[in-house]
C-alpha cells in the first residue's frame, strides 16, 4: 500500500482573541509566533526538514465547514491528487476542489464524525 499521512501538518482551533492565544503561547510556552501562528521545524526519518503549523482562527471562522467543530486538524501526505482519488473511491466524502500553492497542494475531506480533515502535500523547502 502506498503511503497515506506521514505526520500532522497543523492544528487548528477557533478562539475569541487569536492575537491574544498567540501572545499567551508565546509569553508562557515560548512558541516563536507570527501572523499565522507558530512553525514546528523537525526532520523526518530520511533526514528531510519538515514543519508543523500551530495556528489560532478567529471563532467565526468559515475554513473549517461544514464541519461544526472549533478544530481542524491538517496531516502531511504524498500524492494527494492519487490519494483524494483513492478516498473517493472509498466512499470518503470530498470538500471542495485540490488548492494548489508554492508551498504545497492542499484537499480536504470529512470524517466518520463529520470532521473537516485538511490533507496537505507540503513543499516545505518554501517556507526557507
Amino acid at each position: 500500500m502506498k503511503k497515506r499521512v506521514t505526520g500532522i501538518g497543523g492544528l487548528f482551533f477557533k478562539t475569541k482573541d487569536p492575537k491574544a492565544s498567540k501572545d499567551w503561547y508565546k509569553k508562557h510556552l515560548g512558541f516563536n509566533t507570527d501572523d499565522y501562528g507558530c512553525t514546528f521545524w523537525w526532520k523526518d526519518k530520511e533526514g528531510k526538514d519538515c514543519s508543523t503549523q500551530w495556528s489560532p482562527f478567529a471563532e467565526d471562522t468559515k475554513y473549517y465547514e461544514p464541519s461544526k467543530k472549533d478544530f481542524m486538524f491538517n496531516y502531511r501526505v504524498e500524492n494527494l491528487k492519487e490519494l483524494l482519488a483513492t478516498l473517493k473511491e472509498e466512499g470518503v466524502t470530498i470538500v471542495g476542489e485540490m488548492e494548489e500553492y508554492d508551498y504545497g497542494k492542499f484537499g480536504w475531506i470529512l470524517d466518520n464524525d463529520g470532521n473537516k480533515i485538511e490533507l496537505w502535500e507540503p513543499i516545505d523547502s518554501a517556507f526557507q
